[in-house]
């Protein structure tokens, strides 16, 4: 398939378009600057000039193609004006495509709230964090309209080799007196390595039917608490408490959405593994953190 990939050179979307173009798909993603350019090219795929910001210009001259994915996000105040502008420029121009295209659409496990230890499937009411409520209607639309095969993938918490989410605790372990972690080493994040959620979205891409939605959550809940001390111990300090911030404290330092970090959660990636084969490899998360480079 010709494949469109937005935020391809983000962590979550730079490893779709490597998994992808492994499976042979021809890829293309936006690129607003030339080192983003260089770095698809990289990668084997072909820039297209653009911002998800302006889509009005890139939009209209569209290349054919069968599927988008859709991986950017800029966690900025505006970021819910920003992607509805997205919807209102894209999903026309991809009904002016000769076939129906595929388009998967980025959620986010913050949009189940906190599930403590009751959990949560694609079936569970969203109670969205309030600073991303504004993707719920957007999800609806994606999902509900006749001009494309709409599919939603809510990632878990995503790493990678070089950290993802845990790219601030590695460097806190390292440098700081401690890595910062939200209200309480109990809390619980649903994890997934981004290898694992880019095949994901590869499975998506080529199975799923249109108006499903996913869960990409290799581990339902692993303690944060034993995220930062494994941390510690990556670094040569075993005896090194994480430090706990307040909500408040975390949303002043980086913003309302980074409240989500407080929020205890368990979430179920059964029904990937059911229907699309999903089969993550990436499960032993104390391990993978001993290999995130510092």
């Amino acid at each position: 398939m010709r494949v469109l990939v937005l935020g391809g050179t983000g962590s979550i979307g730079s490893a779709v378009v490597r998994e992808l173009i492994e499976r042979g798909h021809e890829l293309f993603s936006l690129a607003r600057s030339e080192a983003s350019a260089a770095k698809l090219r990289q990668l084997a795929a072909t820039p297209l000039a653009g911002d998800i910001g302006s889509p009005e210009a890139w939009t209209a001259r569209l290349p054919r193609i069968d599927a988008v994915i859709h991986a950017a996000c800029d966690f900025n105040t505006d970021m819910g004006a920003v992607d509805r502008r997205l919807l209102d420029a894209i999903l026309p121009a991809l009904a002016r495509q000769e076939n129906r295209p595929r388009f998967i659409y980025t959620g986010g496990c913050w949009l189940f709230g906190a599930t403590g230890d009751g959990g949560a499937t694609e079936e569970t009411p969203f109670r969205p964090l309030p600073a991303f409520a504004w993707m719920v209607p957007q999800i609806r639309r994606v999902l509900t309209s006749s001009d494309i095969a709409g599919i939603v993938i809510h990632p878990a918490m995503v790493y990678e080799a070089e950290g993802g989410v845990f790219r601030r605790f590695a460097g806190e372990a390292r440098d700081g007196e401690g890595v910062r972690i939200v209200e309480s080493e109990a809390v619980r994040w649903p994890l997934v390595h981004s290898e694992d959620l880019a095949a994901l979205y590869a499975l998506a891409l080529e199975r799923a039917p249109a108006g499903s939605s996913y869960i990409g959550a290799s581990i339902e809940g692993f303690s944060v608490g034993r995220i930062a001390r494994a941390f510690a111990r990556r670094f040569g300090k075993p005896d090194q408490a994480p430090q706990i911030l307040s909500a408040d404290a975390i949303a002043a330092e980086l913003g309302e959405w980074a409240r989500g970090y407080a929020l205890d959660q368990r979430l179920s990636g059964a029904k990937a593994r059911l229907e699309l084969g999903w089969a993550p490899s990436h499960l032993d998360k104390e391990s993978e953190i001993a290999a995130v480079s510092g």
